[in-house]
């Protein structure tokens, strides 16, 4: 038996037409707009999987009946290779309705928002997106981004230093390659060699194809960069001896990194966080990973390596968000993508911004994570039509 909740909308979206969000590619849920409503399906899973995609489509077919659903208008990513976005796109062309194609962490952010039913007539807020991986408008992949934004438009004010994905797909499951692509961005493998050579972790890596790698990431073939601040979870992870090879399930590393923090680290943290340099609104991990390093010179335990990261990270995040708010005259931060379920991280981001008196939004009723995607793809679409045709 299929047993939902409808999220309701502030009172603007009941003039919308019906609308039906098509989700992403891992973590999907769909979405359908009715009459101010928004009903999110529960976790379907990742769309890559043959059964999931088969029960991904029965379920939007199930859906449709129960709610007496006909959608006006099929929202997407805009990434070209999700199955999600070539669905919608089969389906508006069956419907002979339009797919309207949303950027990925404005999806997150417009979800966020209607999460907390704000007004879409209020001023843009600042949306801090921390995920894996994400189609950027400019065709590049994202996934550290500071957005201005509201429902109808987002607009990249800053984002992490873009970092190779050393083999493309595979950086997602081997940290190891996270961590040598972040290593050699900031000092030449050589330099690495010739002061840390004795640390195991160079020795680890230095048993990988060097040679190979470097003329992947000289000639630009399969190394896409990105600004992800999820693969920075896994270079660090890595480094630290967490999941170097392999992980046995999305987010492992991450998830393992942040689980071995004790309160004693914590604690010593705040005063040995790890500094990242901010500049032209770029967040770059370069002296994060020199201190790094040195603390695995000195054998410092995984424990407060971990902790000296996290608020370092977090500290950044916030140094960045206070700048442009203050440069923008912004007065509301939204918080959103699958980085922000680490508990350590979000808590003290959320803290700090707080204690400067800004109004932070997180999510209450749908993930950070790609599970609340849907929400924000149909609320960005339902905002633009009725932009468009003066509803609102």
């Amino acid at each position: 038996m299929l047993v939902t909740e409808s999220l309701v909308l502030p009172d603007v979206f009941k003039n919308s037409p019906s609308i039906l969000a098509m989700g992403g590619e891992l973590k999907n849920s769909f979405c359908l707009l009715k009459d101010g409503d928004a009903i999110v399906s529960q976790h379907m899973g990742d769309l890559e999987n043959f059964d999931t995609y088969q029960d991904y489509q029965y379920n939007i077919n199930l859906y449709q009946n129960l709610f007496q659903h006909q959608p006006k208008h099929i929202s997407i990513d805009i990434h070209p290779e999700y199955m999600s976005t070539k669905a919608g796109h089969e389906l508006a062309d069956l419907c002979n309705i339009r797919a309207d194609s949303i950027q990925h962490h404005h999806a997150h952010i417009a979800s966020c928002l209607a999460d907390n039913s704000y007004p879409i007539e209020a001023a843009p807020v600042l949306g801090v997106v921390l995920d894996g991986l994400g189609y950027g408008d400019d065709a590049m992949l994202w996934g550290g981004e500071f957005l201005l934004a509201d429902y109808t438009k987002s607009t990249r004010l800053g984002h992490f230093k873009s970092v190779a994905l050393l083999g493309g797909n595979l950086a997602m499951k081997q940290p190891w390659r996270n961590t040598y692509a972040h290593l050699v961005s900031c000092l030449e493998w050589d330099t690495i060699v010739n002061e840390y050579g004795e640390l195991s972790l160079v020795e680890h890596l230095s048993a990988k194809p060097i040679n190979t790698l470097n003329g992947m990431l000289a000639s630009q073939l399969n190394c896409p960069l990105a600004s992800s601040a999820g693969r920075l979870f896994d270079a660090v992870a890595a480094a630290s001896g967490i999941c170097f090879e392999q992980i046995e399930y999305e987010g492992q590393a991450a998830i393992e990194l942040e689980a071995c923090i004790d309160d004693v680290a914590w604690r010593d943290s705040d005063t040995t966080a790890y500094k990242f340099k901010i500049e032209d609104g770029v967040i770059d991990a370069t002296p994060m990973w020199l201190s790094l390093l040195d603390d695995l010179i000195h054998s410092i335990d995984k424990s407060l390596i971990s902790a000296r990261f996290h608020r370092g990270l977090s500290r950044a995040v916030q140094q960045l968000t206070i700048l442009l708010v203050n440069q923008h005259n912004i007065k509301t931060v939204a918080l959103s993508g699958g980085v922000f379920q680490n508990k350590t991280l979000f808590e003290d981001v959320k803290f700090g911004l707080e204690k400067q008196q800004i109004d932070v939004l997180c999510h209450r009723n749908v993930p950070a994570n790609d599970g609340g995607l849907s929400l924000g793809q149909a609320v960005v679409t339902s905002a633009r039509v009725m932009r468009d045709s003066q509803c609102v």
